[in-house]
């Protein structure tokens, strides 16, 4: 029998709903037949919170080490020598310095093949702040830390695959880094990854306009006809089947993405808003154009929630399925274009 898939799991901001969805994920015994989970945390905040949320129907085996874990059982590995405190729904140093360790230990686990895959929790991203980590977010972060040229952040639900040029930029830069070169950029990453880490041989993508109706010729702008489309053509003549600009208000309101195997929007919010109004409990968070596999959920830390009980899991546990889904795609991509007769 072919050895489960090791998915390691941050508990992200120990103040937020992480160790809630992460817990409620977990207890679905589906996960423990599809994969070996190693939750990178602490025994005690984990405790505390089962204690909590009375939450009987699960355990965990700690370990001190990704090696240990046990193929059959939900492994906690503790990252912490000292006590941490909790504060539910409250930003805290110690909060985010926790969120770092589990983070930094489990990278560096990925990075020596001790696990398969990443799942993240959810970060407080003010709080996390420190020398170790001067980054937007964790997508910037694991591009840091496993070297990738460029990364491409791509929400996700079923079907609905949403990827962005410009991620964590302010509104009043965007329009700067809108250039033919990053453009084409992103739509080799997102065309690389529906085929390696989707499986779809030639994928559709739709790209969006920067500007409100796509420009209108010039009229609303001219980042379309002087970046965007020269970037799409340039994707078309190297084999990529990409469409557009679209204007995205009208893209979205009439359903058109649904004709895409994905779509590229220039920047956060016109892209993000969309997909949370149509998928945001179920939604997940992938970094294409890494190295490594690395999913989230697709919302925060939930702090306005914490102690209800009332979080949904399901970003959680899609996104731990994703992980392994695209490890087992990649595996087959890389099987099949091994082969010289498939070439």
């Amino acid at each position: 029998m072919e050895d489960k898939i090791r998915i390691g799991i941050t508990h992200g901001d120990i103040n937020g709903i992480g160790y809630e969805v992460i817990m409620k994920a977990l207890m679905d015994k589906r996960m423990i037949e599809l994969c070996t989970p190693i939750i990178y945390g602490s025994p005690k905040v984990a405790a505390y919170y089962k204690k909590n949320y009375d939450f009987e129907n699960i355990s965990f085996n700690q370990i001190a080490q990704a090696e240990q874990a046990n193929s059959r059982r939900i492994n906690i590995l503790d990252c912490f020598a000292d006590e941490l405190r909790v504060e539910p729904g409250v930003s805290t140093q110690i909060a985010g310095k926790a969120a770092l360790v589990a983070l930094e230990q489990a990278v560096s686990d990925l990075k020596s093949g001790s696990i398969d895959a990443l799942v993240t929790a959810p970060i407080n991203k003010d709080n996390v702040q420190s020398e170790a980590f001067n980054f937007p977010g964790h997508t910037e972060f694991l591009k840091a830390r496993f070297d990738a040229n460029e990364v491409l952040m791509i929400l996700l639900h079923n079907n609905l695959r949403v990827g962005v040029v410009t991620g964590h930029v302010p509104v009043k830069d965007i329009s700067r880094y809108i250039t033919k070169a990053l453009v084409f950029e992103k739509i080799k990453i997102l065309n690389q990854s529906l085929r390696t880490d989707f499986g779809i041989r030639k994928p559709r993508i739709a790209i969006l306009g920067l500007n409100p109706h796509a420009g209108d010729n010039g009229l609303i702008g001219t980042e379309e006809i002087e970046q965007i489309i020269p970037a799409i053509e340039m994707a078309n003549q190297k084999g990529m089947l990409a469409v557009g600009p679209f204007a995205a208000d009208g893209f979205f309101g009439s359903h058109e993405y649904e004709k895409f195997d994905a779509v590229l929007s220039m920047f956060h919010d016109q892209g993000l808003a969309p997909f949370k109004a149509l998928a945001f409990d179920q939604g997940v968070n992938y970094t294409a154009g890494l190295s490594i596999i690395r999913t989230s959920p697709g919302h925060g830390t939930g702090y306005s929630i914490v102690g209800q009980n009332i979080a949904s899991e399901d970003s959680m546990r899609n996104a731990i399925y994703l992980a392994i889904d695209t490890f087992r795609k990649r595996s087959e991509f890389q099987k099949l274009n091994s082969n010289p007769l498939n070439k």
